[in-house]
């Protein structure tokens, strides 16, 4: 087995990303290796909707967005709707569970904490994990500046034939973005599903609004694979 792989892409669809973790996990099942970390941000601004019954891709969602230019993805991760557009960087790690350790989902996203928390260090921010109020896809792995959510979290996990689980952690990092802009389609997604609750934008932060340099995101994702690297969680 080969050991790991890093994929980067600075701009690329919802779509295709969704493509090449489906075969990164057919290249673990084969044992053809370890981990891949995957670097990504859409080109094209998608809501991506959690597959299953609750979040229904109807025919009036899909016009309500397209009026705004905004295309609907959906993924078996995730319990709610996720806003991707350009701004937003997305990691998606796929790792081989060791045998050695009980598997343990809390532990899978305290590692991934871990790695975020390092991130935001190296801008000399402190980051906190917890559940944010009226935030997008809420959960107690958010990453959180100051009370506000600037990156959500989920996780999914696969098991390996023959024995053994594949974990496929992802997090969305709100870098430069109008947040009044991204939570509109998650209402209305919220609206047309019949829910009562709505996000609200002031819940949520972005890296550049707490820092006054401005990264490129070729130096960004250099700094998310420092984090990851520095942590030692994933030999």
């Amino acid at each position: 087995m080969s050991g790991n792989k890093l994929l980067k892409y600075k701009k690329i669809s919802v779509a295709k990303v969704f493509e090449k973790e489906t075969q990164i996990i057919a290249q673990i099942q084969a044992e053809e290796l370890k981990q891949c970390l995957m670097l990504w941000q859409a080109k094209e601004a998608t809501l991506v909707l959690p597959a299953g019954k609750k979040w229904l891709e109807s025919d009036e969602l899909k016009a309500g967005l397209s009026a705004e230019k905004w295309l609907l993805q959906a993924r078996k991760t995730g319990g709610a709707p996720v806003p991707q557009c350009p701004g937003i960087i997305n990691l998606s790690h796929l790792y081989l569970w060791s045998n050695d350790t009980p598997y343990s989902i809390t532990q899978a996203y305290e590692n991934l904490c871990t790695v975020l928390h390092a991130f935001f260090r190296q801008f000399n921010l402190t980051s906190q994990a917890h559940a944010t109020e009226f935030s997008y896809c809420d959960g107690d792995y958010n990453i959180n500046l100051n009370g506000k959510k600037v990156v959500g979290t989920a996780q999914r996990v696969i098991i390996k034939k023959g024995g053994g689980k594949i974990v496929l952690a992802q997090a969305f990092i709100l870098i430069d973005v109008i947040l009044d802009e991204i939570v509109q389609p998650v209402n209305l997604c919220y609206q047309l599903s019949d829910k009562t609750e709505r996000v609200q934008a002031q819940v949520h932060t972005t890296l550049f609004e707490n820092i006054t340099e401005r990264p490129t995101i070729e130096k960004l994702y250099q700094q998310v694979t420092q984090a990851f690297v520095d942590s030692g969680l994933y030999q």
